[in-house]
């Protein structure tokens, strides 16, 4: 940390996200990037003359690694390289944020989580960036559902679309190696998240259609699931729309509770009006200073990731058997 109180940051992956949270850490005040990495060392360069002048670019992971003024590490590269990454930063004893998904497979994440439980008995903050979660939109969605006030959910319906195609082609979110899943695991991961976080459940039973339209990796996706205490799920994910949008329903006993185009409503017997979003508004970089500097509770914590992981999986598993004409219902079993 630096004299005036500032917490140091390293930025591994320098492209669209580490530019994204660049900009939230000059918005909060709290921190600074001194240590630029990306594969392409122009990205890192480019981000260092645009925002961090004062920065060093480290031409490998290797030599950022061997950085000793450095206080917290944001992890914006692709999936695949989230798990080695993050480890190596956790060891340096440097905090965390690592964007979404956290690993490629199970068997990391459960590593990480793993590994999360130990920094936070060492005080050492390990946080996942499920930015959703911060919004004062679905965190006041959240505490109406779980306040029971409207009864238990019986049924939730999310319908997610996004020009989300053509920006793939020739990146490494249309190579199944580094981005297996497609939209689903990409921007779809976000809308998954949403629902254990807002609910509380959990996935137990997944049925769903995949197809690539053309793409590499999955782009559209119909599901149709059953989540713990016995609450069905109807959701898509269409990633080759004409525009970004969403409506997510929260069906309970005696109230619906909805988000429709970034507003909240709650329709009761008969009639419909809006929700006033009154809890606070934050961002995972933000959060992550609260964490550290506060003491406050993470609101992403990698254990978050394991549920989205498990229903994503079970998503493209009866995917693929539906293709095949093999039984496609997917049951989740926890570990």
């Amino acid at each position: 940390m630096t004299n005036s109180g500032q917490i140091r940051f390293a930025m591994i992956g320098c492209g669209r996200m580490g530019r994204h949270h660049s900009q939230k850490i000059i918005a909060d005040g709290r921190g600074e990037v001194v240590a630029l990495f990306d594969a392409n060392s122009s990205m890192a360069k480019g981000l260092r003359d645009d925002a961090w002048p004062a920065a060093i670019v480290s031409e490998t992971l290797a030599d950022l690694l061997s950085q000793d003024k450095v206080d917290a590490a944001i992890i914006c590269t692709p999936t695949a390289e989230h798990c080695r990454q993050a480890k190596s930063c956790l060891e340096r004893q440097w905090h965390v944020l690592c964007e979404k998904p956290l690993a490629s497979n199970r068997t990391e994440i459960l590593e990480l989580i793993s590994l999360a439980e130990a920094c936070r008995a060492r005080g050492q903050a390990f946080s996942l960036g499920y930015q959703r979660r911060y919004t004062s939109l679905f965190r006041t969605l959240r505490r109406e559902v779980l306040s029971k006030r409207w009864g238990a959910v019986r049924a939730i319906t999310s319908h997610n679309v996004e020009n989300w195609q053509p920006t793939i082609g020739g990146t490494w979110r249309d190579e199944p190696a580094q981005n297996p899943g497609g939209f689903i695991t990409d921007a779809g991961s976000h809308k998954i998240d949403l629902l254990f976080y807002v609910t509380g459940l959990k996935p137990v039973e997944v049925f769903a259609r995949c197809q690539k339209w053309g793409s590499q990796v999955e782009i559209v996706s119909s599901v149709s699931a059953l989540l713990s205490e016995n609450v069905s799920l109807t959701m898509d994910f269409i990633g080759n729309a004409q525009y970004l949008g969403e409506d997510l329903h929260i069906h309970c006993e005696h109230a619906d509770l909805m988000i429709r185009h970034e507003e909240l409503w709650i329709a009761r017997e008969g009639r419909r009006e809006r929700l006033v979003a009154d809890e606070p508004n934050s961002n995972p970089v933000s959060s992550l200073l609260d964490v550290i500097l506060k003491g406050e509770t993470d609101l992403s914590p990698p254990e978050a990731a394991l549920p989205v992981y498990d229903m994503t999986q079970a998503i493209l598993a009866s995917g693929l058997g539906r293709k095949s004409g093999l039984e496609s219902r997917r049951e989740i079993v926890e570990s």
